[in-house]
């Protein structure tokens, strides 16, 4: 089986006209000719990720996050990116991201917050007007659900810490003590705190929210920052399960790498 099928497996879950301008999700460097030895799973791509792909045997790294998101002047050994790059190309592995695109499918990204919170009636929060995917489902950012039952928000907020192995999360004053409409966004959702705002939704959770975003909840809704990597730990599994229908026979695996970046002291 050669790299492009795999590829054209993910495109036709998440094709990548439904990625954000701004983004660089698909093939990011190596040949999609190339048949393929295993595919590694992973949120990010570090030279840690091609060094475990290398002992797995692995050609070809499928990572969340684009390890090029910006332009590149220079690619030298000097900078993390340049490092990853160069050793990926010389073991001829192949990098892959699958990032906004996978955003905007209801059963993408934010299936896997929705998931471990068992939401049920799920929705697009700010669907794309006139796009849907394979099966007539809209597509856009964020989701909206209902949790089974009205839940005291901070007994929520203890759930939530629990279920996504937080050691601290954020969250603004509880205007509302019982919850049942959750909408979510895994990264970087501040730009959807207007469309939460529009809508009857008890509690929105996110990420990556600077100070004065927390304001514009405006006692409207509870805010809540769970962190960027950890709003988006669960995304390889997904990656993993999809392909293993997709490919049952294939060597699908999860990298151990631990790619966060932040640490916190507890």
């Amino acid at each position: 089986m050669k790299i492009q099928e795999i590829i054209h497996s993910l495109e036709q879950w998440a094709p990548l006209d439904f990625q954000e301008s701004y983004d660089n999700s698909g093939l990011i460097s190596g040949n999609p000719n190339q048949a393929c030895t295993g595919v590694l799973c992973s949120l990010d791509c570090t030279e840690e990720v091609v060094d475990e792909a290398i002992a797995k045997g692995c050609n070809l790294i499928v990572s969340h996050h684009p390890i090029i998101f910006k332009g590149v002047k220079q690619l030298t050994i000097k900078h993390f990116i340049g490092r990853t790059l160069i050793k990926a190309i010389r073991h001829n592995i192949s990098l892959y991201a699958f990032h906004t695109n996978l955003d905007n499918v209801i059963d993408g990204v934010n299936k896997s917050l929705a998931d471990q919170l068992q939401l049920t009636n799920r929705r697009i929060l700010a669907p794309i007007a006139g796009k849907f995917d394979q099966h007539g489902q809209e597509i856009g950012a964020g989701i909206v659900g209902e949790l089974p039952l009205e839940t005291e928000a901070s007994s929520f907020l203890q759930w939530v810490k629990e279920k996504f192995h937080l050691s601290v999360l954020k969250h603004t004053p509880i205007v509302n003590n019982q919850l049942k409409t959750i909408a979510l966004c895994g990264g970087s959702g501040s730009f959807l705190i207007d469309t939460v705002k529009q809508q009857n939704i008890d509690c929105f959770i996110t990420s990556d929210l600077k100070y004065h975003e927390f304001f514009e909840a405006d006692n409207r809704f509870l805010l809540v920052d769970i962190g960027h990597g950890e709003s988006e730990q669960y995304v390889p599994d997904l990656i993993i399960a999809y392909l293993n229908i997709k490919f049952p026979t294939f060597a699908v695996l999860r990298s151990l790498v631990n790619t966060q970046p932040v640490t916190y002291l507890k």
